[in-house]
């Protein structure tokens, strides 16, 4: 398995658990007041904008361990020059999870407009953040599997 396949793989699995223990941390918290008020927005603002810097330093720190175990594993470093065919995997990734984010967006907009609670809308959004990270990193391992 080369150094890309097990980057996407560890990427993969760390998306998961992070988002997973975050968000089993936050629901505990999550305020018992009517479904539109000020107080469920201002927790589902909370929960974005708390996210995306834990999910930043929590990825961080985990591929610094990554790094740092695969070279002791391996015997090998990081692949110092990305060629056309890394750009071009790297590409087709971003194209497939831009597209499952944006169908993700379309639907959170479509579930106000069928009237449901804002909190639907707001669980799509991130499912779909998931999802498309999801999405990159399995294409990125298929296309380093498979070849493009």
């Amino acid at each position: 398995m080369s150094f890309q396949e097990r980057r996407a793989i560890v990427s993969l699995i760390s998306s998961i658990l992070i988002t997973a223990a975050y968000s089993a941390y936050m629901i505990q918290r999550y305020p018992e007041a009517s479904p539109y008020s000020i107080e469920v927005f201002r927790f589902w603002g909370a929960f974005f904008l708390i996210l995306i810097p834990v999910s930043i330093v929590a990825k961080i720190v985990i591929y610094i361990v990554f790094y740092i175990v695969n070279t002791i594993a391996t015997r090998e470093e990081e692949p110092s020059i990305t060629d056309e065919r890394d750009k071009l995997i790297e590409l087709k990734a971003t194209t497939r999870s831009l597209y499952v984010f944006m169908f993700g967006f379309l639907l959170a907009m479509g579930s106000l407009v069928v009237d449901m609670q804002p909190s639907v809308m707001f669980i799509i959004l991130i499912g779909s953040g998931i999802a498309s990270e999801m999405v990159s990193d399995i294409s990125q391992f298929y296309f380093y599997r498979r070849g493009v």
